[in-house]
């Protein structure tokens, strides 16, 4: 059984990331931050960075990975809007 809950949990990390991959590209592509909010995604990466840390104290591949490439992606977007206000 806690087979089937590590796969609804790489399921979830796996679809919430893939959620969030088309702003990256988007913004990759266009460089229009314009509709970005610097204070959502600042506290937005805090957050999943602690997600992080919580998922690696628990040893939770799923939250792992998922917080892993999600903070990568909205520290990207940061990035970006600092780059092209």
């Amino acid at each position: 059984m806690d087979n089937f809950y590590e796969v609804i949990g790489l399921v979830a990390a796996f679809i919430t990331t893939a959620s969030f991959l088309p702003q990256v590209f988007k913004t990759y592509k266009t460089k229009d931050t314009s509709g970005l909010s610097l204070t959502m995604y600042i506290t937005f990466f805090i957050g999943i960075v602690l997600w992080l840390i919580y998922g690696i104290h628990l040893k939770s591949l799923p939250m792992i990975l998922a917080n892993s490439v999600t903070a990568i992606s909205s520290l990207f977007l940061v990035v970006m809007k600092l780059k092209y206000k």
